[in-house]
């Protein structure tokens, strides 16, 4: 019996669009003037010392950190203090009213169904916990904080790494095969599979989705959240 459900964001509640067309330009472009405009904060600071540990830097400067970060974005990596840095970049941008993020209709209805019907929704992305937050609070839909009870991010582990789906299992206290794991990347779903939890591939792309929905996968794929079965 399905206890709890875990999602992924980026290609499952939401576009993948919204995040490489309007968040990862929006950093980028603003990364420069952010860094110089907080320095010396405490967050800043941290997220520097850690740039430098990956880059073996004794010192540096602001514009080679701004370089740094930007090729991390062109190069899309899931680096700490890369998604650190564009979470509190992000922040300002939603609360300037620049963007609302993107949710597909039928994942906020499923979910907003799942709520109503007190199955808790974890959402686990490499996006920060902070940022997602952000993403969720901010949507086109308004705040929808409150459809999810926990958040999980590469701090518990790789998203293609079998031991993170068991560490997330660990930290919900519930055995794998009670949780249900929806994601549009393969290798993530394979990894929940692998340790028992029930998946769904989430493939959006039609084509895409014709090719594998008659496949022998062994997860449910479906192309929207209506056709889940939980």
């Amino acid at each position: 019996m399905i206890k709890t459900i875990l999602t992924d964001i980026e290609g499952t509640t939401s576009s993948i669009n919204f995040v490489h067309d309007i968040l990862f330009p929006y950093a980028y472009d603003r990364m420069y003037d952010f860094l110089a405009e907080n320095w010396d904060h405490e967050q800043v600071k941290k997220a520097l010392l850690e740039i430098a540990k990956l880059e073996n830097l004794v010192d540096y400067n602001h514009e080679q950190i701004t370089t740094i970060l930007q090729d991390w974005i062109k190069c899309d990596h899931k680096i700490k203090p890369l998604k650190d840095l564009q979470g509190i970049i992000w922040e300002e941008g939603y609360k300037n009213g620049d963007y609302s993020s993107h949710v597909y209709p039928d994942a906020y209805e499923m979910l907003s169904l799942w709520h109503s019907k007190n199955i808790p929704i974890y959402i686990y992305s490499s996006g920060s916990i902070y940022a997602q937050k952000l993403f969720f609070g901010h949507s086109e839909y308004g705040n929808l904080l409150a459809l999810f009870s926990g958040f999980f991010d590469t701090n518990i582990g790789n998203k293609k790494e079998p031991q993170s789906y068991i560490n997330i299992a660990n930290n919900l206290n519930l055995n794998p095969h009670e949780i249900i794991f929806l994601s549009d990347v393969e290798d993530e779903v394979n990894s929940a599979l692998s340790i028992g939890m029930k998946t769904v591939w989430i493939i959006r792309e039609e084509k895409a989705f014709k090719e594998k929905k008659n496949s022998n996968s062994p997860h449910q794929i479906v192309n929207n959240f209506q056709l889940i079965n939980l």
